[in-house]
């Protein structure tokens, strides 16, 4: 099964009662997601706001969030996967062992009941952040909770959505995915598009050296990558393109300063529920923008293609913000 079932942030505002944050803290990473999008929001369809919606906090510790939850689940470290694969089963009505839910930290009691709360609500909706993505099991976590959201269709109306973090990663994944039918972890060395999260990922294949240079543009992962990624960076000819010095524009052999995207820089921005925002620069820049390097980079190439000594085109990862 592939695909996901979603909608825009302004359908969460008017229409969700049920929601469920999971490996997520927005009270401190997305502040205003509570108070402008979700559970203190009224509408059309929940007037009372805060008393029409159950928020319910999946996570391995305490967080700022929890004060805010009507239910907060504490689950062990490393057990997401096992648990959305067993709520994926109980709601089916299959039989699943009191040892096998014991084993997530929670009991089968608190599961039943979080079954019995989101099969009766209108509208749920969950969102998952970097506590379920960048732990183990990864990317097979997102998809085993899209697909639970997916399976939830059967009893009522229900969606996910992922937190996302940096500014226009979101637009980064909807390019991707326009252009070769996969978000992420994409490989075109062989002349058309491969995906395999895990094996062409960015920090995977920084981490195993696979890459002789690297084009970054408008992303710093010298700041958030492992350090076995971060020193490859700094072996191998980096370019950098970026409005600021960063954590990675330090290591780059080169730095190339361009006019801030939205500010200096027109340009088209997603949000996380994948909304397109137009941005109409308000400033002027002396610098060029991203899209304006890269076009003079590509036509440069097209004039002059660049070849090893022994006959082969250098291999390059690139990294988008």
């Amino acid at each position: 099964m592939g695909g996901k079932v979603t909608c825009t942030l302004g359908e969460v505002k008017q229409r969700a009662d049920f929601i469920i944050y999971w490996g997520g803290n927005p009270a401190e990473c997305h502040p205003r997601h509570f108070t402008k999008y979700t559970i203190m929001q009224k509408s059309r369809f929940l007037p009372r706001g805060r008393k029409d919606r159950t928020m319910v906090l999946v996570d391995i510790r305490e967080t700022k969030s929890a004060k805010a939850a009507d239910i907060f689940l504490q689950i062990r470290p490393g057990k997401d996967f096992e648990l959305i694969t067993i709520l994926r089963a109980l709601i089916k009505g299959q039989p699943v062992a009191d040892e096998q839910i014991a084993e997530t930290g929670l009991s089968r009691a608190v599961v039943d009941d979080l079954i019995a709360r989101m099969k009766r609500a209108k509208f749920g909706c969950m969102f998952f952040g970097m506590g379920l993505s960048m732990t183990r099991g990864k990317h097979m976590n997102s998809a085993a909770l899209l697909c639970l959201a997916a399976e939830m269709n059967a009893f009522t109306k229900f969606v996910a959505m992922p937190m996302r973090g940096h500014g226009n990663v979101t637009g980064a994944d909807v390019i991707m995915r326009w252009q070769t039918g996969f978000p992420f972890g994409i490989s075109f060395n062989r002349g058309y598009p491969r995906y395999n999260p895990g094996e062409f990922s960015t920090v995977d294949v920084l981490v195993r050296g696979d890459c002789d240079a690297a084009f970054i543009i408008g992303a710093d992962p010298g700041a958030t990558m492992p350090q076995p990624a971060i020193d490859h960076l700094a072996r191998i000819p980096t370019i950098v393109l970026d409005p600021h010095v960063t954590h990675t524009s330090r290591i780059a052999r080169v730095h190339i300063t361009t006019a801030p995207q939205g500010i200096a820089a027109p340009g088209t921005a997603y949000r996380m529920d994948e909304l397109p925002m137009p941005l109409k620069p308000a400033l002027k820049s002396p610098y060029p923008s991203d899209e304006e390097v890269v076009r003079r980079i590509n036509e440069a190439i097209a004039r002059k293609p660049f070849w090893l000594p022994d006959g082969r085109q250098p291999q390059m990862v690139a990294t988008l913000g």
